[in-house]
C-alpha cells in the first residue's frame, strides 16, 4: 500500500466489481425464473425502471436491504462479510504522535512513510520503516490500542513479512496506555526487548536501538 489514498480508491474499485458481479448474478436468476422487472421489484418498492437501472449497473450503491430483497425474491440469499484487507486510515493524533518520534531522530537516519510490505497483493504497511545504519527498522504507531495480544500478533506477522529485523511500536503517553503497558509487562518486554528511553537515545544519536522498543511519546 504506496498511501492511504491508494487503499481508499482500491477499496471503490472492488466494491464496484463487486457491485457488477451482484447485479449480473441478480439479473441471470431473475431471467432463469421469468421474472419481469416489476415482479422483481415490488417486494423491494421499486419500479420496473430502478430494477432496470441496478441490472445494467447504472446504480453507484445500493441499500442493503432492498438488495437482499431482491435476491429473496429469486430465491437467493444476499451474505455479506468483512475479510482484514490492509492498515487502518490514520486519524491526526496518530500523525502527530508520528511527527513527534520523527523529530527525535538524528538527521543520518533515512525515514520513509507508508511503507508497504513486499507481498505481492498484499495491503498492509509500516506506518514509517528507518533505515539505521544500513538495518531497517519497522514504525507502527498507536494513539490507543484496545487488545494488546492482537497488537503483538499483528505486530509479529508484519515483521515476518515486511523484511525487518527490528520494531519500533511507539503508544501516546496517556494514563490508559501506561496503564495497559504494566497490565501486559512480562508479554510486551518479551517482544520489546530494549527499554524505550534507550532506543530514543540511540536513535537521537544516529545509532541503531539494538533490538525492538515500546516508545511512550
Amino acid at each position: 500500500m504506496g498511501s492511504r489514498h491508494g487503499l481508499v480508491e482500491r477499496a471503490k474499485e472492488r466494491n464496484r466489481r463487486q457491485l457488477a458481479d451482484i447485479v449480473r448474478e441478480l439479473r441471470t436468476a431473475r431471467v432463469q425464473h421469468g421474472l419481469t422487472l416489476a415482479a422483481l421489484g415490488a417486494p423491494a418498492g421499486l419500479s420496473p425502471s430502478q430494477v432496470s437501472r441496478i441490472e445494467r449497473g447504472l446504480v453507484r450503491s445500493l441499500d442493503l436491504e432492498d438488495l437482499a430483497v431482491l435476491y429473496a425474491s429469486v430465491g437467493l440469499e444476499l451474505s455479506v462479510r468483512v475479510f482484514p484487507a490492509g492498515d487502518p486510515v490514520r486519524d491526526a493524533a496518530h500523525l502527530d504522535l508520528l511527527d513527534r518520534f520523527r523529530a527525535g531522530l538524528h538527521a543520518s537516519i533515512r525515514w520513509r512513510t507508508e511503507v508497504p510490505l513486499p507481498v505481492g497483493g498484499d495491503l498492509r504497511a509500516w506506518d514509517a520503516q528507518l533505515t539505521v545504519e544500513r538495518r531497517r527498522v519497522g514504525v507502527e504507531v498507536e494513539t490507543r490500542p484496545r487488545d494488546v495480544q492482537a497488537l503483538e500478533r499483528r505486530l509479529a506477522l508484519k515483521m515476518r513479512d515486511g523484511e525487518v529485523d527490528t520494531v519500533i511500536l511507539v503508544l501516546a503517553d496517556t494514563r490508559a496506555n501506561r496503564h495497559l503497558v504494566r497490565a501486559h509487562a512480562s508479554s510486551l518486554t518479551a517482544t520489546f526487548t530494549i527499554p524505550g528511553r534507550l532506543a530514543l537515545q540511540r536513535l537521537a544519536a544516529g545509532v541503531h536501538p539494538g533490538g525492538s522498543a515500546l516508545v511512550l511519546l
